[in-house]
């Protein structure tokens, strides 16, 4: 089991270059190990924002994300690599490889510049496809695969670095039914496996059943934030939605679960 530290935003804010407001503002919120969080929102929120600064792709304009005790500035992106295994929400390959190849870049992080891959490399690699459910694509090439089973690949490749967190960014775009459960099952099983596991979702019915800690984005800041019964209110999710909805009971696991309604009309 790889080391597991905690994943914090502290007062964290970020702005686009050329944007005219912050997309991020003083958001806060812990990914502790053996914790499923889950980050939701309507589009806009803030919600990827946060999993850009994670890959260096927006700088943070004020406040902290640290890996554990170290600032994530002060890291390098191989130590980062190292430590956090990130999904984001898209992503092409640049060449074409096989679905063994395209994992086998998980093992990047842990290898010299020339290194060869090891047995154990092959074992985690074979593994990762196994637990994401591509292991029947792996002779395939990833420009043939459709965009569910490219979904499910790019999860394998995270799984494959062997980090003691997790992010997801929207990890069930383009998956059926029976994929999405299946993703929410693994990311649960990784947190109770002591993983820390962050969720990006649109899914709040999803993330309600399987998250242990919610937090609740609204024009970059945090509206709600706690266990999915004290985040998933009517009053709360109608203000941040903008849309008539009620909140139910799931039948299966009693989890609170949103039920929209009809609204407008055009």
């Amino acid at each position: 089991m790889p080391t597991v530290s905690a994943l914090r935003f502290d007062r964290v804010t970020v702005q686009y270059a050329g944007a005219t407001r912050v997309a991020v503002d003083q958001v806060s919120l812990d990914v502790l190990p053996g914790r499923l969080t889950a980050v939701v929102g309507p589009n806009g929120s803030g919600k990827s924002s946060l999993v850009r600064t994670l890959l260096g792709r927006v700088p943070v304009l004020s406040g902290q994300v640290r890996i554990g005790d170290d600032p994530l500035s002060s890291l390098k992106q191989r130590d980062v690599a190292r430590r956090v295994a990130i999904v984001p929400q898209r992503e092409e390959p640049m060449l074409p490889l096989t679905v063994r190849e395209f994992v086998m870049l998980g093992r990047h992080p842990h290898r010299g510049a020339f290194g060869a891959a090891s047995s154990h490399d092959h074992d985690l690699v074979h593994r990762a496809m196994e637990r994401a459910d591509a292991l029947g694509e792996a002779d395939r090439r990833t420009d043939t695969l459709s965009g569910g089973e490219w979904q499910r690949v790019r999860i394998a490749r995270a799984l494959a670095q062997d980090t003691g967190t997790l992010v997801l960014d929207e990890p069930t775009t383009f998956l059926d039914v029976a994929h999405e459960m299946a993703v929410f099952e693994l990311a649960d099983s990784l947190a109770k496996e002591g993983k820390a596991v962050l969720v990006v979702s649109h899914q709040l019915n999803l993330v309600a059943r399987f998250a242990d800690h919610m937090v609740l984005l609204h024009r970059g800041r945090v509206a709600a934030s706690g266990a999915p019964a004290d985040v998933m209110h009517g009053e709360i999710l109608e203000a941040v939605y903008e849309w008539p909805l009620v909140i139910t009971r799931d039948p299966a696991v009693g989890a609170p679960a949103l039920v929209p309604l009809r609204g407008r009309r055009y």
